[in-house]
């Protein structure tokens, strides 16, 4: 049973969500709360501790608390909330081998939780409908935040062969909504207009915040699972999600998308990248059998329904706001974009 707990990447808002609603189990006797800066938000009773886990300095800590329990809330997802995609690596790999470094020399650390994502599964039309866990895909992320957490997961087998005596958990995390975070995908459907690829309307599906916290406190405090998918019943399609986000649509050619996706990106308006764009052409399904007979664990919130409460909180579309001046701005660079690179495919 989890008595002290070590909660990497605190002052992002998943892992402050965590701290604060762990903060509530009466038998967790302390939290640390790691984080290279300190939080805006409440991390409940969690103890901040100033620290990168990039630096074998983490060792220390948790040697000096005899840290019992270490939930890896710090795998990151996009780019430019760390500092660029390069910064992003390090953190997500670098930190994350130091992490199970020091979890490995350490004498107390009798679990580790990892919150992994359903992103290991990439995106491609020759992919299943549903992956279960023991399943790898036809064609492996090649860049990016998926690629990152297939290194993390190879890391965490390595820890697990060489310690097996620590029990592990790792919960692959379908795309997280809701009224509070945010993420690329997020930020894709606050657009004042959302490109879709033409001619796809790929499927997701969704896990609210409130449940995907859920979840990870229930893999922390309940027994080891191993692997686990986690997402919300059901499946909403792009074209669905627009119509919920009260958002036009803007039809782009998949071969032309990168271009658009490229200008929206350096317009600061949403976090574009090739496995983002991937994404939305070929969507991706879970098999989510484990979570209820393994883990124990039911979604509160459907796909459906972890969508429509973020899609409440947007802000709603009114003539003459500023973003659709921005958006006017980057659909003419991209129609003149898009002109050209039709042009070139058609050569």
């Amino acid at each position: 049973m989890a008595k002290v707990v070590l909660v990497t990447g605190v002052s992002r808002y998943l892992g402050g969500l965590f701290a604060r609603r762990l903060s509530a189990d009466p038998t967790v006797e302390r939290i640390l709360g790691v984080d290279v800066v300190p939080p805006r938000h409440s991390i409940g009773r969690a103890e901040f501790v100033r620290a990168d886990i990039r630096n074998p300095m983490i060792g220390r800590i948790m040697a000096a608390a005899a840290v019992d329990t270490v939930v890896h809330m710090n795998v990151l997802a996009t780019p430019k909330d760390s500092g660029g995609r390069v910064t992003q690596k390090e953190i997500n790999v670098i930190g994350s081998m130091q992490l199970l470094a020091a979890c490995q020399k350490s004498t107390t650390v009798e679990r580790l939780v990892v919150k992994s994502s359903a992103a290991v599964y990439g995106s491609s039309p020759m992919n299943p409908a549903l992956f279960s866990e023991d399943m790898n895909p036809k064609a492996m992320p090649r860049t990016g935040w998926g690629k990152d957490s297939i290194e993390v997961e190879g890391y965490v087998r390595g820890f697990s062969r060489r310690r097996p005596d620590v029990e592990i958990t790792l919960l692959r995390l379908a795309n997280v909504v809701g009224p509070g975070i945010r993420t690329a995908l997020t930020d894709y459907f606050s657009l004042p207009m959302v490109p879709v690829p033409l001619g796809f309307d790929a499927r997701f599906q969704f896990l609210h915040e409130d449940d995907a916290t859920a979840a990870m406190i229930l893999a922390t405090t309940g027994p080891s699972v191993g692997i686990v998918n986690v997402a919300g019943d059901g499946f909403l399609t792009v074209l669905q999600c627009a119509a919920l986000a009260r958002r036009p649509i803007l039809p782009v050619p998949l071969q032309a998308a990168g271009v658009l996706g490229a200008l929206i990106k350096r317009g600061g308006l949403a976090d574009f990248s090739s496995e983002q764009l991937a994404f939305l052409a070929f969507g991706r399904g879970l098999d989510t059998t484990r979570m209820r007979e393994v883990l124990g664990f039911e979604p509160a919130y459907t796909t459906r329904a972890a969508f429509e409460d973020f899609a409440a909180h947007l802000t709603p579309l009114l003539p003459g706001m500023g973003g659709m001046g921005a958006l006017g701005q980057v659909a003419g660079g991209a129609a003149a974009a898009l002109g050209r690179v039709v042009e070139r495919i058609q050569q």
